[in-house]
Order: structure tokens, then sequence, then C-alpha cells
């Protein structure tokens, strides 16, 4: 064993590794190594020389600067992108690689909050932090267009982009969003309706004859943001409105455990369900996961069925069904219990609870106090809890619907399973074809009817195709008989023909609640006149600058009081919250939005500011945005889309970052301010880095790295602890920060490990004991090129053989091919068995012609080592931009073909053949092997057999 005192002095040691790291790090940073150059604008060629047409943008999804930093889970997507940008520039390929930061939401309020200190003040500690640990991977970024979605010079253009898509509206006929000035003569002309709702309210269809806030009305009916009075998850505890991704299944805060209530609150929305098509029709033109595709298909939801009208007390209930055949089985209906009809349905009621079912009653006198209780017992569910719920539960209320093709009246409940947003909040239920539906009327003893033929509806539910039965009347439907597509669209010719229910595509998508009651983010660019009306700020007025507020917490309320209000904390800044503008007809006095946009906000378009982050006359250069994200048909066909060229990012944003930065990117398409369709033509997920986790017996998780191991069992201060798997984090306590690693071994050995871990897109465990074989590779490469001992260069001139530049072009040809395709794991493998032949085959140092091209083929994954390498083989320039190997086919094809020679079936001896000898030849050559003739000379052959490419047996007696 090598004693410390004794370690050669020129050893590639984790000293050493920092030492070169760092100095090639300041190399690149100092000389604007990884600095892509725009067509045009300040980031342009100084020479006016045209940037290369081979170009590629990389793209990781956008970080949140986290206050604890990074682990070594992080860097996983980040290093593979950055060896597959390294690997392109070598090809002459123009990369463009950045990083910045989604900084933004709660994290950093809730800091604020507890500690007083400004989010401004925590998040760029988080972002320094942050950076800090990045540039200690040797990342090759370009570093001039890296911003937080907190710098005013970003989200001037977020507010803008949010004022562009106010100022919008969807042409259903064009299929396009249009400027809203485009709306306003089509409506004076009649050409566009005023919506039946609000003629009927103003008494006239002629906007013309509207007064000013009426036509503001009609408007904003028709914009693409606007504010609703709709159903939102209020949270008291926290005083604020949050998404559905921010609510627990069990109805809680994400942060906190609050309960959260479904209430009605004016808020602003996205109609994002305008381009519920575009978005589906769309996935089909992008380089993505099939399993990303199909979630999105999921999400949106689209189904083509019926609406089919219901009379109840002289009131139309509306029901969406993609099974309009089953109508003759629909033995009850069910509304959403915020359904805007059911008070009226309650108060008008016919039914009586005399008689009736004790389970229709929810333990109440009459059908309103019933329907009061429920609700009441429901309000803190979340939309998931609700559809997930296994327990039906639901309340009678009072009231009786016709079914429009029997004539029958059936029972209207109203059930936690039916949602607002979803069809009409209102549906018919069909318990002999239904799961949810045979469930409730199981519980609630209601009639269950077989209408399709083929099951036992008295056990469960029959969903499967079959032909209809029971279903016929004396107004001309009649389907029995029929299969599934016919009878469907039979009913809805009937249906239509009576006038009682039409056809109709239906979305589970809904629009996009667009604010939040916090203070860290991005403000509104409205202000409100006396009248309520919204008025957007003009460009000249942005951004919109978060003011300083003494409290940055919402005002919270008893967190059970869901009567409660949201306050927000923009509203404590009275000398900001009122403001006098001339926004055209002279000074008024206005009121701004104490609301914030929601953190997806910044994150819809960030790509597009990575390609012109300086422009202050635009968010990006249209020429800018079509050499990097423009279509390319020559390269990627016909119907390419354009967009980024390589997204890499977790499959958890798979729904809905990627479904808002496709929404707002269309509109911009739409509008012409982009080439490009889609924002990310290639999608890629990685996996995740796993390792072992602890808990205690509380189930509390302990830290990892303070866990012993004795005798099998786990202890951690002195307490036994049970192991279990799962995803390296802070929440698990099993993370390993960059830091320590790379001072213990070096960034390159973190790379090459990180990299050979596994395919790029499956989870992999981390095991530190198998590092050490990824520092052991990079020391023997290093041995190929530098004397421990004395520190020279021990490479010679010698010439390679026919074996060498066998292995050297098999091993480019399949380098190539593996970073191509992000097979990097293979990659290593490939590397790491190359540099073990050339240090097996040549002890006293290797030709420089079988080294030279080593050192280029590991560059992508381990650059500062390889650099280092490169200078000290002659070269004074990086070898970012040097070619990378190329190699001869010549050499990709077998010479000889090794036969293994078998005397009765017994292998006695191995040769080398000509790929192109014939059976005698390769016979004769046999026979001449010392060993086969030894057991063959004085015995007669009875029998050769030749397996071409394969062996020879030779049968002697």
């Amino acid at each position: 064993m090598t004693r410390p005192s004794e370690v050669p002095a020129h050893r590639y040691s984790p000293e050493l590794a920092g030492k070169i790291e760092k100095t090639w790090q300041s190399y690149w940073r100092d000389n604007g190594t990884f600095q892509a150059p725009n067509p045009v604008g300040d980031l342009a060629p100084a020479d006016g020389v045209q940037v290369p047409d081979n170009k590629l943008f990389v793209q990781d999804m956008f970080p949140f600067p986290s206050g604890v930093g990074l682990h070594v889970g992080h860097p996983l997507g980040y290093i593979a992108t950055d060896v597959f940008g390294r690997f392109h520039r070598m090809l002459g390929t123009n990369v463009l690689h950045t990083m910045g930061y989604d900084a933004f939401g709660l994290p950093a309020e809730q800091y604020a909050i507890q500690t007083g200190t400004h989010p401004a003040v925590k998040t760029k500690e988080s972002i320094a932090n942050m950076e800090r640990q990045l540039d200690l991977l040797g990342l090759a970024h370009d570093k001039r267009r890296s911003f937080a979605t907190t710098d005013p010079d970003y989200y001037r253009w977020t507010q803008w982009i949010f004022l562009t898509i106010f100022n919008s509206w969807f042409d259903p006929e064009e299929n396009k969003a249009r400027h809203i000035d485009e709306l306003i003569p089509l409506l004076e002309s009649g050409a566009r309706p005023v919506p039946a709702e609000l003629a009927d309210q103003f008494g006239t269809t002629d906007y013309a004859s509207l007064d000013r806030i009426q036509k503001a009305e009609v408007i904003d009916r028709y914009r693409l943001v606007y504010r609703s009075s709709s159903m939102v998850n209020w949270c008291p505890g926290l005083g604020t409105v949050l998404a559905n991704e921010e609510v627990t299944a069990e109805g809680k805060s994400e942060r906190g455990d609050f309960p959260v209530f479904r209430k009605k609150l004016s808020q602003w929305m996205m109609r994002i369900t305008a381009y519920a098509d575009r978005l589906v029709d769309d996935l089909e033109y992008l380089d993505w996961p099939d399993k990303v595709k199909a979630m999105q298909r999921n999400w949106i939801g689209r189904s083509v069925g019926a609406e089919v009208d219901f009379t109840c007390q002289g009131h139309k209930l509306t029901v969406f069904t993609t099974r309009p055949d089953t109508l003759f089985g629909a033995t009850y209906m069910v509304l959403a219990p915020e359904h805007e009809l059911v008070d009226d349905l309650v108060a008008g009621g016919t039914g009586s609870y005399d008689g009736i079912d004790s389970r229709w009653t929810f333990g109440e006198a009459s059908p309103a106090a019933a329907v009061a209780a429920y609700r009441t017992a429901i309000a803190a569910k979340s939309e998931l809890e609700r559809q997930e719920n296994k327990d039906k539960t639901g309340v009678f209320t009072g009231a009786y619907a016709t079914n429009p093709v029997n004539g029958e009246k059936i029972p209207v409940f109203i059930a936690d399973y039916v949602l607002t947003g979803y069809g009409t909040g209102a549906i018919m239920a069909v318990p002999a074809h239904d799961d949810r539906d045979w469930e409730f009327a199981t519980v609630f003893g209601l009639p269950i009817v077989e209408v399709v033929a083929g099951g036992n509806t008295s056990q469960a539910a029959y969903t499967e195709s079959g032909k209809a039965v029971n279903s016929a009347n004396d107004s001309g439907l009649d389907i029995n008989g029929l299969a599934k597509v016919d009878a469907i669209a039979q009913t809805i010719a009937w249906l239509e023909d009576k006038g009682v229910g039409t056809k109709k595509i239906q979305y589970k998508l809904r629009d996009w609640l667009f604010a939040r009651q916090r203070y860290w983010g991005e403000p509104f660019p409205i202000v409100y006149d006396s009248d309520g009306l919204p008025h957007a700020l003009p460009e000249s007025m942005l951004p919109v600058t978060l003011p300083e507020v003494d409290d940055y917490k919402p005002v919270s309320f008893d967190p059970e009081d869901k009567n409660s209000e949201p306050h927000p904390p923009l509203a404590k800044a009275k000398d900001w919250l009122t403001v006098e503008l001339d926004l055209g007809d002279g000074p008024k006095t206005y009121t701004r939005d104490t609301n914030v946009m929601p953190q997806w906000a910044g994150s819809s378009w960030y790509q597009l500011r990575y390609i012109d982050p300086n422009n202050d006359r635009a968010f990006c250069d249209k020429d800018n945005e079509a050499y990097w994200t423009g279509p390319r048909p020559d390269i990627h066909g016909p119907n390419d889309p354009g967009g980024v060229d390589f997204y890499v990012g977790g499959v958890e944003h798979a729904v809905l970052h990627l479904l808002y930065s496709r929404f707002w990117h269309k509109i911009l398409f739409d509008l012409g301010y982009v080439t490009s369709k889609e924002p990310y033509r290639r999608l890629y997920n990685q996996g995740y880095i796993q390792a072992y986790a602890y808990r205690d017996s509380r189930g509390m998780c302990v830290p990892a790295a303070e866990v012993e191991e004795k005798d099998g069992k786990f202890f951690y201060d002195g307490q036994k602890v049970t192991q279990e798997y799962g995803k390296m984090g802070k929440s698990l306590k099993n993370a390993i920060a960059p830091d320590d690693f790379c001072a213990e071994y070096g960034a390159d050995t973190l790379r090459v490990y990180e990299m050979s871990m596994g395919p790029l897109d499956q989870s992999k465990p981390w095991a530190t004991k198998d590092v050490i074989g990824a520092q052991r590779f990079l020391q023997r490469l290093w041995r190929l090129v530098v004397d421990e001992t004395t520190g020279r260069c021990v490479v010679t001139a010698d010439k390679l053989t026919d074996g060498d530049a066998a292995k050297l072009h098999r091993t480019i040809a399949g380098a190539r091919d593996d970073y191509e395709n992000l097979r990097l794991n293979t990659v290593v493998a490939k590397l790491i068995e190359y540099v073990n032949y050339l240090t097996k085959t040549y002890p006293a140092g290797a030709p420089v012609d079988a080294v030279a091209p080593a050192v280029l083929m590991l560059a992508p994954v381990a650059p500062h080592i390889c650099e280092e390498l490169w200078q000290r083989l002659g070269h004074d320039t990086s070898l970012a931009y040097e070619p990378f190997p190329d190699y001869d086919d010549k050499w990709l094809v077998d010479d000889t073909v090794t036969y293994p020679v078998q005397v009765n079936g017994k292998v006695r001896a191995t040769m080398e053949v000509p790929v192109d000898a014939d059976k005698d030849s390769i016979v004769d050559m046999a026979l001449a092997q010392d060993n086969v003739r030894a057991h063959v000379d004085g015995k007669e052959i009875r029998k050769t057999i030749v397996v071409p490419g394969k062996i020879v047996n030779i049968v002697v007696g």
C-alpha cells in the first residue's frame, strides 16, 4: 500500500482536480467560451459575421432557488444537458444553453413572514448560493442570458404579455386569437353577437346602443383574460386562494395543513379552454414522451357526446353525457352542491320526505335543512378528494325532473362527486352502466334499469359495449338491438329533432385561475376606475413594481371561518393602492389590483427571454426567435411546429407548466409575435437519483448521514430506525450536498459517476462506494498522458497498429451514436473500455494518436481534466470547439473471424480465419492447429462440420 507521504507528486488527486477545475472554470468565464451569438441585437457578432445555420437550443426546466441549496440529485439533468450541448459544440453547432431562476412564490414569502426580511433579500441569497454550487460543476452556460423571474426587467415583459392576452379575444371561426380592437367593429356591425345572457339583462342585442359600462361587460365576455365569480380554494388560515395543486387530497393546504374551503370569489381567469382543441391536436407534432402526451390529453379531457335538457319546476337542467344512448336508464339526477339552481329547486320542491327512504335525508327534517347541512359538511373537501371518495354521500333536494325520452319523474339529488367545473355541474345518473352511479344508487336504494345488454347489473355496473335494450318510446325513438355507435347517433338525432338536446364536445379542462392573494409575485398591470371597470396600463408604465409593506403576511382568519374574505398584503400599501393617472382621457383616480400573478406566469415564456435577454424594446426580437426556435421543415419535416430543440426536466411538470406554456405561446403565435407554434419541440424527462432514508418510531425522517448500521440494523442517536428507499431530497433527509462531494472527489468524478449510473430517463440508486470507480477511471486516463512522478508527458509518436485503429474507430463510432441519443451511461462504459485497452496495451506510454481522441471523446462528460490533458498534449486553446473525432468505416468491418475448433465435441483450439475463407480452407487451417493435430493424428476423420462464422467440429474415430 502506498503511504500518504509516498503519493506521487503528480497523481490526479482530489486536491489536484480541484485546482484544475477552478483554473478552467476561470478560463471559460474570462474568455466567454460558451457565449452563443444571436443573428441580431446586442448579442450578435461584433464583426458582422453570420451566425451558423446549424444551431441547438438546449434548456433545463426552470429551477426554484431553494434556500437549502442543491443536493447531488439535482445536477443529474443539468449535467446531461451540459454534456449534450458540449458534444454538439464539438460538431460545429451554435449552442444556446443557459440557466435562470423561477424565483417568485411562497417559500421566499414564508421566510419573509417569519423573519420580517424582504423576500428579495432571501431570494438573492438563494440564487447566489445556487449559482455557486452550479459553478462547481463546470456547466457550459452563457451567463449573459441568465435572469430571475423577480428581476423587474424580466417581469416587465411578463406583465406586457398578460396585457397582450387581456387585450385579445379568441375567434372560433378563425380558430385563433385576435386583438380586441378587431372585435369592436364586429360587435358594432352585429357580426359578433352580444352574449345572450347579457342581451337578456340589457334588454337589447344592439351593442351600439349600450352605455360605457355595458359595452365593457360585453367586451370582457370575449377577452382571453377576464374576471369571474368562480369557485376557488379559499384557505382562511393562510389568507389566500390556492391552486388545486396546492391542496392536499384531504382538503388541507399543502403549507401549514390548514382547512381549505370551496368558495365563490371574483378572480382573474385565463380562457385556456378556448385552446383546448389545439392543445390536444398539436401534441401530434411534438417529439415528447408518449406518457406526457397522454397526461395532457387526459387533463384536457376532450369527449364527444350530447347536451340533454331535463325539465324541473319550470327550470331547464342541462346535462352533458357521452352516452346519450343510455337515457332510458337514467333513474335519478345529481347536481353539484354549488349548482346555481339548487336553492331554487329546494325552495320549490314538490317532493316530501314523508315515506322517502331516510338515507335520502341527511338526518334533517326538510330538504332545505338537509341541503344546508350537507354543503357545510363537504365544504372542506378538495376536488380531488371529492372525485376519488369511494363512500358515496348526497341528499335529496325535494325536487323531481322529467326524463325527456320517457317522461318519467326522477328524483334530483346533490352529491359531492359531481363538480361544477366539468360539464354542466349536473349529471343524469344511469346506475346500471356507470360505476359511481351504481354505488350511489345502491347506497340510496334507487332503481337500477338495464339498458345495455351483457351484464348482471344487480351485482355491478356493466360498462362494456353492448346492444341497447329497454330503450324505446312512442315518439319515434327505438334503439333496441342497436350497437353503441348507431344507438348514440340515432338518440342524438331524435333529441335534436325534438329540441331537447344537441351534439356536444366537452372538456375536463377549466379556465386557468390566475390570481393569488400573496405579496411575492408579479403585480397586475391593471387599475380600476370609480365604476370598478378594469383598465390596462400602457406599456410606458411597466413594470408595475411591488411596493414596500410592513407586513408580508396576508390577513389570516380563524382557519374554520369559511365565510371570511381574502385581504392580500398589497391592500396594506395605501399610498401605492390609490393612484392618479392619465390614461388618455385626463387625470383620474384609480385603484390598483391587490392580487399578484401565480408563480406559473414567469415560467410560461422564459425560453423566449433566454433568446434575447437584454432587449428593452420587445420581449424577444422576432429574427432571433425565428433563428433559435422557428420551424425547420427541412430538418424536422413539413409539420414541424418549432420550439426549443431539447427541453429536459422532471415528469412532474407534464401537465400544468407545460400546458400553460403552450397556451401562452400559441397566443403569441396567433398575434404574430413569434414564428414557432409551440414552445418546446422536443421534451425529455430525466429520472431521479434515489437514496436510502430512515424513519424513527414516530415515522419521522432522520438525517441519513448520521445513521449507523450494526449487525444489519440501523440506529440514529442510539435509537433503532427503519430503512426505506426514495427520491433524494430534504423531505427524506437523505440529501448529499455537491459541495462536499466535489471537495472530496472532484466535479469531474461527480459528472462521470452520475452519467454512468444508468439510462438517463430512469431513476437510479446513489451509492457513494461506487464513486471510486469513476475516480480511478479518470486517474487511468490521466496516467496515459502524465507521468505521476515527474509530471512529464508520456505519450509517444508511434503509429497505431491495425488493432489500435480498429479499437479507436469503433469506440468513436459508438460514442458518437450514444451521445446523439442520450445513452450517456454507455458512452462512459465504452470510454472506460478503451482507456483500459490502452493502459494494458501500452504500460510505458501509448501513441498520441490513440490518446488524444480519448481526451476529446470524454471532454463533454469530464471537461476540466480533458481541457488540462489537451493542454499538456501541446495545445494552447480550449478544446470546447475542437472537432469531435470521426471514424473511418473500414475499421468497423472485421477482416477475420474467430473460430473455436472442436474435436469430437471438445474445444481443442481457436483460430483467426479471413472472413471470406471457404469451407475447405477453414478445415485445412483447423487441421493445421498443433493441438488439433495432436488429437487427430493416427485417427480416421469421419466428418468435418463448419458453421460459418461460428465453429468448426472434426469428428474422428
